[in-house]
């Protein structure tokens, strides 16, 4: 099978590496999970706040696993807040924003709620609302599009 199938749809790996731009997110690892229908974003420190009569939420992120910095102090319009079950069952309210994202050359608007992801493998969770219609997925593969950058190796000094 090809990288796009008959289709015509992008293959995704079962993670990847986006960037959320109107984050002043640069890369972050994702796991692509059709069974969860919303996408998740690990945040804390969580403030609503109100600009210019408009909803706003301010937070923080920490786009690597097992790392505690750098964080990133983000402020987004609040879209909407949902009640979300998350895998344990329990039931949340959650904010909700509306950043673009984009992996590889793809780019487009998602739903993302905010939650407390410090327990899980990933920062992420790229929900299938955000990749319907737009790719398919092999769950046997990874990074089949988000490539993560090169980290620039430090000279030496002597």
């Amino acid at each position: 099978m090809s990288d796009d199938d008959a289709l015509g749809l992008p293959l995704l790996g079962w993670r990847e590496w986006l960037s959320l731009p109107d984050l002043n997110v640069p890369q972050i690892k994702v796991k692509v999970d059709t069974g969860a229908r919303s996408s998740a974003l690990h945040a804390f420190s969580i403030q609503t706040f109100d600009r210019d009569e408009v909803q706003w939420v301010r937070f923080d992120v920490i786009p690597f696993q097992r790392t505690t910095q750098p964080s990133i102090r983000v402020e987004a319009p609040l879209v909407d807040e949902r009640w979300v079950r998350s895998s344990n069952g329990q039931r949340q309210l959650r904010p909700v924003i509306r950043p673009d994202i984009q992996i590889g050359v793809h780019r487009w608007q998602i739903d993302l709620t905010l939650a407390s992801r410090d327990m899980m493998g990933f920062r992420m969770l790229l929900g299938r609302e955000a990749v319907r219609s737009r790719f398919l997925i092999d769950p046997s593969r990874s990074y089949l599009i988000g490539k993560r950058p090169r980290r620039r190796r430090q000279k030496q000094k002597l």
